[in-house]
């Protein structure tokens, strides 16, 4: 398990606040540090947990496959994608581990990123007439593909990812990580739901026609008129808004605009003399649980350094926003430095929380039930 594995590991970078994918290019064999020892018998217990639960993954990137067929890249961003197409072993480890759904995310604006010194990751131009919209349909055709095949069983809502456990498929419900593909274009939003794309982040490391992102000085101090369009059309069609990435202005401003509850799939809460740039503040955090919204629990190591510390920063969030409103967000197999970066380690994450004092219901919870609430409330089913 993880106190053994050794595997190839696609860390971040850090610089003046920006963080993100791929600062180590390089394979890195370093096994993820627990911080506490297995217990067989609550392992045990773990399993038959998952076993009777369902479980979902807000935001993944399963094989690194928004990188395949990847044009305009930078040299770096090019090395990164010849990493991608493993989401074969990824779900293999996913049945393995008992992770029943997962939100396979492609990345609008991976093609304008690129490692700069001093600052990290970032946006490093502006994208050609039709880019965008071509790397997102490359990017969702190749998501299709993988339903296609019979990889995964692609799926619209609770009730699809219900029925995909039922059948013992993977199930997989599509995302973006920016909505810089739409243009600001609401006739591109509906173009996006008919292909089946069912959350998007509307900002991720670029600002768009949309809005802010939090890791860059504002732009449009907030959502855009296009942006605030886009989030009360995405209501009307049942697409579910993950704030992740979106500058605190712009989150507030999804939080008052929207009907609906949202996700913030992959962050944690600034706490007093810390300065993460991809945390959101207090506030924020109470006004996504007062939405009934769900936060999902980052395994990035930023302030951690072992499974453990995940652990407490679920806790943390508990202590916080309520039991009711915590997920998990791996953003797996593209996390900066992951305490948790393979999902056959999902029964110690689960055994773990059970052994700081969570108990059953509540773990059934975080690991899928919060998460398929806010699909169900946002969908419709």
């Amino acid at each position: 398990m993880g106190l053994t594995r050794r595997k190839f590991v696609i860390g971040g970078a850090v610089a003046l606040g920006a963080i993100g994918l791929g600062a180590y290019f390089k394979l890195r064999p370093v096994p993820v540090a627990l911080g506490f020892e297995p217990d067989p018998e609550m392992l045990i217990k773990a399993k038959a947990l998952i076993a009777k639960y369902p479980s979902f993954d807000l935001h993944a990137h399963p094989g690194i496959g928004f990188a395949r067929e990847a044009t305009g890249l930078s040299p770096m961003m090019k090395m990164f994608s010849l990493k991608a197409g493993f989401e074969e072993k990824t779900v293999a480890d996913m049945q393995a581990g008992g992770m029943n759904a997962v939100t396979f995310c492609a990345v609008a604006d991976f093609q304008l990123l690129d490692l700069v010194k001093g600052k990290g990751l970032v946006s490093t131009r502006e994208f050609e007439l039709g880019e965008a919209w071509a790397s997102y349909r490359t990017q969702m055709d190749n998501l299709l593909n993988l339903d296609k095949s019979g990889l995964v069983q692609l799926v619209f809502n609770t009730r699809d990812i219900l029925q995909a456990r039922i059948d013992g498929k993977t199930a997989a419900l599509l995302g973006i990580e920016g909505g810089d593909f739409l243009g600001g274009s609401i006739e591109h939003l509906h173009e996006a739901y008919a292909d089946g794309l069912r959350v998007i982040n509307p900002m991720h490391y670029h600002h768009n026609e949309l809005g802010d992102i939090m890791t860059a000085e504002p732009e449009h101090h907030g959502l855009t008129p296009a942006g605030k369009a886009i989030i009360k059309e995405m209501n009307s069609l049942g697409m579910v808004i993950d704030g992740a990435h979106s500058s605190l202005d712009s989150l507030a401003q999804i939080l008052d605009i929207s009907d609906k509850p949202i996700f913030c799939s992959h962050t944690h809460i600034l706490s007093e003399g810390q300065v993460m740039p991809r945390f959101i503040s207090r506030e924020l955090a109470l006004g996504i649980a007062e939405a009934d919204g769900v936060i999902g629990a980052w395994p990035a190591g930023l302030g951690i350094s072992t499974m453990d510390g995940m652990i407490t920063r679920i806790l943390e969030l508990v202590d916080i926003v309520g039991v009711d409103h915590v997920g998990l967000g791996t953003d797996m197999d593209a996390n900066f430095k992951p305490v948790w970066d393979d999902y056959t380690d999902f029964p110690l994450v689960v055994m773990r929380m059970l052994q700081r004092g969570l108990n059953e219901d509540e773990v059934a919870k975080i690991i899928g039930g919060n998460g398929l609430r806010v699909l169900t409330a946002v969908t419709g089913q």
